[in-house]
């Protein structure tokens, strides 16, 4: 229980705080025909090496956690035509062809005159990877970087040139309180979403240098911790009865930090950080419907 006024939490379309918005990854919309399993992917190269090219690393939350190997054909601009005299791939552009014009949904058949690309594309150097999926037993959701030649599905939330700040305020215990206490379910799981967890979090009120250097700082030493253990994935260390002694203590020191960049008191538990996150809520947001009020006046 959390000792709090009674508080509507409602859809946003962008952060309450400054900080940059997420977004969901890339979705195929495809029948699974540009999408290649490791096996598929080594023949095709074997056979023909100007695949290598047009080929990368595709993750959904059940990659992302497991370590489960899975690429895709990645076409952003155009179709080469250098590649348009290898069959297996023409039959499975010729496949997406078929399944897109026979669906009912008007984008998928408008896209169907470009089978070699995902229904949505979205590709950056680098971002922070938010699973929309996860199981309510861990401690934190396990949260990660990603880089050009990965591509996010639409299971997964992506941060676009996120830094280790925003990574370490997210993987600390003030927001997984926040998740735990505002995100949706389904089944045994969270469902993490940007219109209500996200854009909806009370994030650290103006930070000073050394409380974000901190906070980075002991992001980084997560991120090592999980180095330590180069054969277990994320869901392994991150299973609540078997993680690392190594990853908790750095997850510990993480949690502190970020505590202290909302206050100089030690928060003696959720309730308490709860209590804390829905005050700053109700004055960040009473913050915006004030700026809000006052733009609209100006147009009157």
């Amino acid at each position: 229980m959390v000792d709090a006024k009674d508080i509507l939490i409602s859809k946003r379309t962008v952060p309450i705080c400054k900080v940059p918005s997420i977004s969901k990854g890339n979705q195929p919309t495809e029948g699974g025909n540009l999408i290649l399993k490791e096996t598929e992917k080594e023949e095709l190269i074997t056979k023909y090496p100007i695949l290598k090219n047009y080929i990368k690393s595709l993750i959904g939350a059940e990659e992302f956690l497991y370590n489960k190997p899975r690429y895709c054909f990645w076409f952003p601009d155009f179709f080469p035509p250098e590649l348009r005299k290898i069959n297996e791939l023409t039959e499975r552009l010729i496949l997406v062809q078929k399944m897109r014009t026979a669906s009912t949904d008007p984008k998928t058949r408008e896209l169907a005159n470009e089978p070699f690309r995902f229904r949505e594309m979205r590709n950056y150097n680098s971002f922070v990877i938010v699973p929309s999926t996860t199981s309510e037993n861990r401690r934190y959701i396990p949260m990660g970087f990603g880089k050009a030649e990965i591509i996010p599905t639409n299971l997964l939330l992506i941060m676009p040139n996120g830094n280790q700040y925003h990574f370490g305020v997210l993987m600390s215990a003030m927001h997984m309180a926040w998740v735990k206490f505002v995100c949706g379910r389904l089944g045994n799981g969270l469902r993490y979403s940007k219109d209500i967890v996200y854009n909806n979090y009370p994030w650290p009120e103006n930070p000073n240098d050394k409380q974000t250097k901190a906070i980075e700082t002991s992001a980084q030493k997560v991120l090592d911790a999980r180095l330590q253990f180069p054969k277990s994935s994320l869901a392994d260390l991150y299973d609540p009865l078997t993680m690392p002694p190594a990853l908790v203590k750095a997850h510990n020191e993480l949690d502190k930090v970020v505590d202290l960049a909302y206050r100089p008191q030690a928060f003696t538990s959720d309730a308490k950080r709860m209590e804390f996150l829905f005050e700053l809520y109700e004055r960040y947001t009473a913050d915006l419907f004030t700026k809000e009020k006052v733009k609209k006046s100006k147009k009157n």
